[in-house]
């Protein structure tokens, strides 16, 4: 019997390497399937002029969510993305206010904002021991505060002739913000990857301890963590503000909880460490088309907003599941079982003596 565990282990371990589905493939399988679908439950869904219409809002949201990506795989939430962007749009439109030769410095106090909420999000967490969820509250409370008092309530400036061109047009055919996504999710991708510093990020959320015992230096890498959220949702605010050309000062109200979801569908741990922001990519485009579909089918904003919130729902009751043990433990009764039931068996070719004795 011990020698049939032991082999039942060793045999389960090779089908669990082999079978295991990937975190970040369901992903794709469930993109696909839902653009396969798309079509016979709304027709023309799936069409050029609709597919054109809804890729922007898709990689606008994907660029955003990569910040998000970030902060989860440093066992964070981020909750300062509506009023990153908010801000972002009203910076980039009301410095230059129509004038092309001052967006470069609408740009700038668009970046230096968002250094500036990285590094006060970073530093109350790292420094004060507030934690993430309660320090980005906070910060986005700001942020909003800033809004409103640049604004007075009101948001009445226009994006530059530039900016607002390069969002709407397109390049071969592609929009303009799709191939900034795709750029800026492969550039964050190779740099996660095939980098040191990317590499010793991953080792940060998955243990600061060890990370910290390894000589890292666990609070740079949060605090920088912050940083380049903030930056993608800065970048996802120009995008956002020269596609709307006037944007409101609610514009990035609704970014939120389609971050957090897009960020659980691409199947990255809510509990830190490993992440993929492809994977992220993938699911604002999933999530973007989800809700095209919905709103094409006669739904409403709530039910947009249902959805979002039961997949963050799902993400984190899958969190507390170890379902890496419940495959192994499936795996290994499988083929305990399969052993036993074959030592039952009779061996090939040896013939069977009835129950009343020799023949």
């Amino acid at each position: 019997m011990s020698q049939v565990r032991s082999t039942a282990g060793r045999r389960s371990a090779l089908a669990e390497t082999r079978l295991r589905p990937s975190g970040y493939g369901a992903i794709w399988i469930a993109t696909g399937l839902l653009f396969a679908l798309s079509p016979l439950l709304v027709s023309g869904s799936v069409g050029e002029t609709a597919l054109l219409s809804m890729l922007p809002f898709a990689a606008i949201l994907a660029i955003a969510s990569i910040g998000q990506t970030l902060v989860i795989q440093q066992r964070g939430l981020d909750l300062s993305v509506p009023g990153m962007i908010t801000l972002t749009a009203v910076l980039v439109t009301k410095y230059p206010n129509g004038d092309g030769g001052k967006l470069l410095g609408g740009i700038g106090l668009v970046v230096l904002a968002c250094v500036c909420s990285g590094v006060v999000s970073g530093i109350a967490i790292t420094r004060f021991g507030i934690t993430p969820l309660v320090a980005t509250l906070g910060v986005n409370a700001l942020l909003l505060g800033t809004v409103y008092q640049i604004t007075g309530g009101t948001a009445t400036w226009s994006a530059t002739n530039g900016l607002s061109s390069f969002s709407v047009d397109k390049t071969g055919g592609i929009p303009n913000t799709v191939i900034v996504a795709v750029l800026t999710v492969a550039a964050v991708a190779a740099a996660m990857r095939w980098t040191v510093a990317g590499r010793r990020f991953v080792a940060v959320g998955a243990s600061p301890p060890a990370a910290f015992a390894a000589g890292i230096r666990v609070r740079d890498y949060q605090i920088a963590t912050y940083i380049l959220a903030s930056l993608s949702y800065g970048a996802a605010g120009v995008l956002l503000a020269g596609f709307l050309r006037t944007p409101n000062i609610d514009a990035g109200n609704s970014y939120l909880l389609p971050t957090i979801a897009a960020v659980v569908l691409g199947g990255t741990s809510l509990a830190g460490g490993q992440g993929s922001v492809v994977a992220t990519a993938i699911g604002a485009l999933f999530l973007t088309q989800l809700e095209q579909l919905v709103l094409g089918l006669g739904g409403s904003e709530s039910t947009k907003l249902i959805i979002q919130g039961s997949i963050i729902a799902l993400g984190m009751a899958l969190r507390v599941i170890p379902w890496r043990k419940v495959w192994s433990t499936a795996v290994e009764m499988s083929w305990l079982v399969g052993s036993r039931l074959g030592s039952r068996s009779p061996a090939a070719g040896q013939p069977q003596v009835p129950e009343g004795g020799d023949q």
